[in-house]
């Protein structure tokens, strides 16, 4: 097998290693680093990255990496799997999206070696495991108060990044152009296919965003032939596809009254939610009405609102509605727990309440 090293770690065949990436040190000069869990198969094969908290509040991602490398179906693996649970160590230390010096890590790409801490930990988290790769997940969530009906975001033009987004089997794929700085546009311009899969909140476990999100990981390593095929006989869930969104924001300040949940189809001119004045006046009330025909993949859920908030995230969807709303429920279906059990039933995969 070609031969991979990360850190100056030789990642063997027939191994699980573990290697740490040194990154700044706190105040008190403890040492920090960022751990990367590698699996590498007896076979040669596709090397994948998994990376998880570049926000360093967007948590359901870490938990999402854990589930993964207890997965029995790694056993099988063929290539090597790079799993890197918290990217933003700084961050996800704070409960901060920001690193200390307030950049965003994932608008500091490709970094410098001699640049601010953000260039600093982007330059040595894309040359020592990024760049070592042939196709990436880089898992997220939405921002605080924010919740991301689970979905893929990638560059739906390329036919091999869409076939392996369909793979995944979330709801929705919504083409997103790559952004300046990102860890996609870098990747991106290295022939590294990359899936950005949001889900859930910051700061919060969401349980169906986090099986959908193991459920994925795994699907796409068996498209890209790093697993074997899936021996389950449930059909295989479609995605919609669509290429716009756009945010409704607030027209006026006050408490918000959401009237539609995460996944629900609106119609153009439907009422979506109502702001109040706290104070009690009525004839102040404003009415929140869908822009567009499509689909609620994203909301706050913060009731306190200024004018200018952003309020629902609505991917354009004119397709059958019917239909794309018995997929939404199917996903429901497949990955919400029935139940969660007392602490004395857990097993190694535990259900965990957001």
């Amino acid at each position: 097998m070609k031969k991979l090293t990360i850190a100056g770690v030789e990642i063997l065949a027939g191994t699980r290693q573990q290697i740490e990436l040194p990154v700044a040190k706190l105040y008190t000069h403890t040492e920090l680093s960022m751990t990367v869990k590698s699996i590498r198969g007896h076979r040669e094969g596709p090397t994948l990255f998994v990376s998880a908290a570049i926000h360093g509040d967007e948590i359901n991602g870490v938990e999402i990496v854990r589930r993964l490398l207890q997965h029995k179906a790694l056993r099988s693996i063929r290539g090597t799997l790079l799993a890197i649970p918290i990217v933003n160590v700084h961050g996800f230390l704070n409960n901060s999206r920001y690193l200390p010096d307030g950049r965003d890590l994932n608008r500091s790409f490709p970094g410098s070696p001699k640049s601010s801490l953000a260039g600093r930990m982007a330059h040595t988290f894309l040359n020592d495991v990024v760049l070592q790769c042939t196709h990436g997940i880089d898992l997220h969530t939405g921002a605080r108060h924010r919740s991301n009906l689970p979905q893929i975001r990638a560059d739906i033009k390329d036919k091999s990044t869409l076939a392996m987004a369909e793979s995944f089997g979330a709801p929705v794929i919504l083409h997103s152009a790559t952004r300046d700085g990102s860890l996609r546009e870098i990747a991106s311009a290295n022939n590294i296919q990359v899936l950005l899969y949001e889900a859930g909140e910051a700061l919060r476990f969401d349980e169906v965003a986090i099986r959908a999100g193991v459920s994925g990981i795994l699907n796409v390593m068996r498209h890209i032939g790093m697993l074997p095929a899936s021996r389950s006989k449930k059909p295989k869930r479609s995605s919609m596809i669509t290429g716009q969104s756009a945010w409704l924001r607030a027209t006026s300040s006050g408490t918000l009254s959401a009237l539609v949940p995460l996944g629900a189809f609106v119609a153009k001119g439907s009422v979506l939610a109502i702001i109040s004045d706290p104070l009690g006046d009525s004839s102040s009330d404003v009415e929140i009405l869908a822009s567009e025909d499509g689909i609620v993949i994203g909301r706050t859920f913060l009731p306190l609102v200024y004018e200018g908030d952003a309020l629902f995230h609505i991917a354009k969807y004119k397709a059958d509605i019917e239909e794309a709303l018995e997929q939404v429920n199917a996903f429901r279906e497949a990955f919400e727990p029935e139940i969660y059990p007392i602490a004395d039933d857990y097993d190694d995969h535990p259900p965990i309440a957001g």
